[in-house]
């Protein structure tokens, strides 16, 4: 087996399908995101990939006003982490599996292409979220909302009495269909182990990096990106450059991210090493200067390499790192 090495300064790594894997969750709540429009999931999923939620909402929901986009995304992302969590949380993952198994055993709509599959990536799920379910959140809007008070029509009380019922009747049955329609959603999401995972070789990596040399730059908002990496026991590097940062004009594939993060660690970033698995993030990081490592995580090797990566690997167990003599990173390319 032949190598290869060359010299960096530092590192700018790219998150998911990068370091860590939670495909699944996202593609789940793109899919949701695609029924509640009416598109095809696929196309939805396919069209989303490696790019910002902010961008990905104004495209497929552009009735969201632009003062309201800071929280769709973050709404959007809290989805992610739910189906993320769900399945050891609320389904057969958790200490009342036993108990829900025969819930969950039940036909369920998917809300991804083949969603019982597990990720398309090669892919360890951490505390307990303590936030309310998305359930308890629509039905508390519900029973929060404005309803009318109905005036008395009728002279006659007893015709005023069954008005009431009969109006009283009928929002009964809209929260049960609401209702209805929100369990089933969160017993697909608790049905399908989308945990997020740490990807090979990650670790290794990480460990092997001086404090100071390496910078995460992602197309996730803050909820998400620190969510992701918790979850799988990565502690977010001081310059951590996610999509929701106000100081980035543009997102993926336009190399902004990577371009701020290397300014953020004071280091060129032509100088610099990206990491990254997806189309967009891959031309993002060539459009920096930077050298960049492509891997296979999310995508397989004939859709990426066409993007200009300068190696493309099956992950990161196949480079090294060490700090060479003269401090700069060396950089060893293992190859067949």
């Amino acid at each position: 087996m032949s190598s290869q090495t060359f010299y960096a300064d530092a590192v700018l790594f790219d998150m998911d399908g990068t370091l860590t894997d939670s495909i699944s969750a996202v593609e789940a709540a793109w899919g949701k995101v695609a029924q509640d429009i009416g598109e095809d999931p696929e196309r939805v999923i396919a069209a989303t990939h490696g790019k910002r939620a902010i961008d990905n909402l104004a495209e497929f929901k552009p009735e969201i006003k632009a003062h309201e986009m800071d929280a769709a995304v973050t709404q959007f992302e809290e989805t992610i982490l739910y189906f993320a969590d769900a399945y050891n949380h609320h389904g057969p993952g958790s200490r009342r599996g036993s108990e829900a198994t025969s819930v969950f055993s039940e036909s369920t709509p998917a809300l991804t292409p083949e969603s019982s599959e597990p990720s398309s990536r090669n892919s360890e799920s951490s505390a307990p979220s303590h936030r309310p379910s998305f359930l308890s959140q629509v039905d508390n809007a519900f029973r929060m909302s404005s309803v009318p008070e109905y005036a008395p029509t009728f002279d006659d009380d007893d015709m005023d009495i069954a008005h009431n019922e009969i109006i009283a009747s009928e929002l009964n049955s809209e929260a049960k269909v609401i209702e209805d329609v929100m369990e089933a959603w969160e017993i697909e999401a608790a049905s399908v182990d989308r945990s997020v995972r740490i990807l090979p070789g990650v670790k290794k990596m990480l460990d092997s990096l001086p404090q100071g040399r390496y910078a995460v730059a992602t197309s996730g908002a803050k909820t998400y990106a620190f969510g992701c990496m918790a979850r799988v026991g990565i502690t977010p590097p001081p310059v951590t450059i996610t999509a929701d940062d106000k100081r980035l004009k543009a997102g993926k594939p336009a190399p902004d991210p990577f371009l701020l993060a290397a300014k953020c660690l004071g280091y060129d970033a032509s100088k610099c090493v990206v990491f990254e698995d997806s189309p967009s993030g891959i031309r993002a990081g060539v459009a920096s200067g930077a050298t960049v490592i492509a891997v296979c995580t999310s995508h397989e090797r004939s859709k990426i390499e066409g993007c200009g990566a300068h190696y493309i690997l099956e992950n990161m167990d196949f480079v090294t790192c060490e700090v060479a003599e003269h401090g700069r990173l060396k950089f060893t390319i293992a190859s067949a």
